[in-house]
């Protein structure tokens, strides 16, 4: 597989399992049609109508494109981390039963792990 050409802070966060500071993120605020991708491998994500404001600092969104986003237990034994199921990047973490939405699901994601797609470029 042939993986994007990544800065130093994106691969921190990617290949490094880093964390941006939050409300840092180009994309915490952002919300227009399209699709968001990973950074590493541009494989399909998250979609824009998943996405919602959680106030936490972050991207937040309540489901994933099925089968996309791989969930394992994070090294801290008590979160669960998520990564881009084709390349192994880290995406963030998985949090439930918040009820910010009725999925109950907040997929919390570090902008430097996504690129958006618009929906009409």
């Amino acid at each position: 597989m042939k993986y994007n050409r990544l800065t130093p802070e994106e691969s921190s966060v990617i290949v490094g399992g880093t964390t941006e500071p939050p409300f840092s993120g180009e994309y915490d605020e952002f919300f227009k049609p399209g699709i968001y991708v990973c950074r590493r491998c541009n494989a399909p994500l998250f979609t824009a109508e998943a996405k919602f404001r959680s106030g936490c600092g972050w991207p937040s969104f309540d489901d994933t494109v099925p089968g996309a986003v791989r969930e394992i237990p994070d090294a801290d034994g008590r979160r669960t981390e998520i990564l881009c199921q084709a390349c192994g990047g880290h995406l963030g973490h998985v949090f439930t039963g918040e009820r910010y939405t009725p999925k109950n699901t907040r997929h919390c994601v570090n902008s430097l792990s996504v690129r958006f797609v618009p929906e009409n470029p």
